[in-house]
């Protein structure tokens, strides 16, 4: 058996030929080309946007808006008080929870909530309590 590349052919479930429109009535696909009769997506170029139906108002603008995204703390944090038992140090800064990756680089407020169930006692320099962190470290 000669393995010329002009003799080489593809698997046969590999590719599916393409269909072959207005080629006659014979083909199954002659005349209108399996696009019907008249109507807007019979003719060249006739597309329909998405979400388009027909003149009704479309189902996006039908229901109602729900969600918020506030913008003003994009760049706020909290943290849990036990999470801090990875920290070696005894004062707590941004730059400390930056370097051990508890919070983003970007972040530049950060809250420190509850509930404080580790031993230790962390100080915190530049960074906010909830109540119950404040009466745990005493201050």
């Amino acid at each position: 058996m000669s393995n010329l590349l002009n003799t080489i052919r593809p698997k046969s479930s590999s590719k599916s030929d393409s269909k072959r429109l207005g080629r006659g009535i014979g083909s199954g696909t002659g005349k209108t080309s399996g696009r019907g009769h008249k109507g807007q997506k019979s003719r060249s170029g006739g597309k329909v946007q998405v979400g388009f139906e027909g003149g009704q108002m479309p189902l996006q603008r039908r229901l109602p808006k729900v969600g918020f995204k506030s913008r003003v703390n994009i760049l706020f944090a909290e943290i849990k008080y036990d999470y801090l038992s990875k920290i070696t140090e005894k004062e707590v800064t941004l730059d400390i929870l930056k370097k051990y990756k508890l919070i983003n680089k970007k972040i530049n407020k950060v809250k420190v909530i509850g509930p404080c169930t580790i031993k230790e006692k962390k100080t915190f320099q530049g960074i906010a309590c909830t109540k119950s962190v404040m009466e745990f470290i005493g201050k």
